[in-house]
C-alpha cells in the first residue's frame, strides 16, 4: 500500500499513542494530531492529508457536524474509533461520511487493516456517486434531446429521424455535446415563444 499522510483527531493522548504507532508501524506520515474536530475542515484545508482517523470516547452531534461539513467540502476517507456504540450513531456518522467505523477495537496491529477498508469503502462510494451523476446527466441530456427534436419536428417540418440527424450534425460543427446543443436550442425556443 502506498504510504499516507493522516490527519489524527483523538481526545485521549494514551490511545492516540496507539494509533500513532501503528501508523507509524505501517510507514505512514501523521501530519498532525488534533484534540478535538472543531477545526477539523481547517485543518483539512491546511494539510491536505490522504486519510482522517478519529478516535473519540463518545461521538456526539458536534463531531458529527464537523465531520460532514468537512467531508462535504475536503472528500476523504474517515476511520473513526469509538467506544461505544448504537445503530443511529452509526448511520448518522456514516451519512457524515464516515468509511470505516470500528467499535472498541483500537490495536496498533489493526490500524492499517482499517484504513485500508476506509480507503476501499471511500473510493466505492465515490465511483457510485460519479455513475450516478453521469446517469443524471445523461437523463437529463435525453429529455433535452427529446425537447429539442419537438422543436425541429415542429417549427421545420421534420420527421424526428431528420430532426436528430440535424441536431447531431449541429453538435458536431460546434463540437459540442449534443445533450448540450439540445438544451440550448429548447432555451432558445422558450425565449422566441
Amino acid at each position: 500500500m502506498t504510504k499516507l499522510s493522516i490527519l489524527l483527531v483523538d481526545d485521549d493522548a494514551e490511545r492516540a499513542e496507539i494509533v500513532e504507532a501503528g501508523l507509524g508501524a505501517a510507514g505512514h506520515r501523521l501530519l498532525a494530531r488534533l484534540d478535538a474536530t472543531d477545526a477539523l475542515t481547517a485543518r483539512m484545508r491546511e494539510l491536505d492529508p490522504d486519510v482522517v482517523v478519529v478516535s473519540l470516547d463518545s461521538l456526539g452531534r458536534d463531531a458529527l457536524a464537523d465531520m460532514r461539513r468537512a467531508s462535504e467540502e475536503l472528500p476523504r476517507p474517515i476511520a473513526l474509533f469509538v467506544n461505544r456504540s448504537d445503530a443511529p450513531t452509526v448511520a448518522a456518522a456514516m451519512e457524515a461520511g464516515v468509511s470505516a467505523y470500528v467499535v472498541k477495537g483500537l490495536a496498533q496491529e489493526r490500524v492499517q487493516s482499517v484504513l485500508e477498508v476506509a480507503i476501499a469503502h471511500f473510493n466505492r462510494y465515490r465511483q457510485m456517486r460519479e455513475e450516478l451523476d453521469r446517469a443524471r446527466l445523461t437523463l437529463a441530456e435525453r429529455k433535452a434531446i427529446d425537447r429539442a427534436k419537438g422543436v425541429l419536428m415542429e417549427q421545420k417540418g421534420l420527421t424526428e429521424e431528420a430532426a436528430f440527424r440535424l441536431l447531431r450534425k449541429l453538435a458536431m460543427d460546434r463540437k459540442k455535446r449534443i445533450g448540450e446543443v439540445a438544451q440550448d436550442l429548447v432555451s432558445l425556443a422558450k425565449l422566441m415563444k
